[in-house]
């Protein structure tokens, strides 16, 4: 069984991941943490150094190694769905599970988290809720391919399993 995470910075993915993982009892891959382990740079280097196209390049190919893991929630960053046929390889070899939380919800919880966040450095609270109303207006045909679409301020490791189906014993 695979479960991957999919949504905009900040609706929660590697939280619930590891919820649910706990839950479970299965493993958790945050795509990010994995790329950065494997390539020995953080995420804002990788940007910096390489640019974002290189970057989209490493994660679809660490996105194709986890995918090849047995019983394990993922957690891919915002734009992983956006590139390459990274859809289509998720819904193909597990539950793609789409958290859909809205702009300001977004905003609130980027501001007060202590991530490097490449894309968002140096944005105003205004900026930033414009640009995540951007940003996910061209991302949204992407989350929507998902199988599975949960949309709300505060969903909860039960309402992935009970939307898929999954349970602890499918594992």
């Amino acid at each position: 069984m695979r479960v991957y995470l999919i949504g905009y910075m900040g609706c929660g993915k590697s939280t619930m991941g590891r919820k649910l993982s706990s839950i479970l009892d299965i493993s958790f891959v945050d795509l990010d943490k994995y790329i950065e382990s494997k390539y020995f740079k953080t995420i804002p280097q990788i940007f910096e150094e390489e640019g974002e196209a290189s970057f989209r390049e490493k994660e679809q190919a660490c996105l194709k190694e986890v995918s090849g893991f047995e019983n394990v929630i993922v957690a891919t960053g915002g734009g992983a769905p956006c590139f390459f046929d990274n859809m289509e390889h998720m819904n193909q070899t597990g539950f793609c599970v789409f958290l859909d939380v809205d702009a300001d919800e977004l905003a609130n919880r980027l501001i007060k988290s202590k991530t490097e966040r490449p894309l968002i450095k140096g944005k105003s609270p205004e900026e930033l809720v414009d640009f995540i109303n951007e940003m996910m207006e061209k991302r949204r045909p992407f989350y929507e391919k998902a199988r599975y679409v949960l949309k709300g301020k505060e969903i909860m490791p039960e309402d992935v399993i009970t939307a898929t189906g999954i349970e602890k014993n499918h594992a």
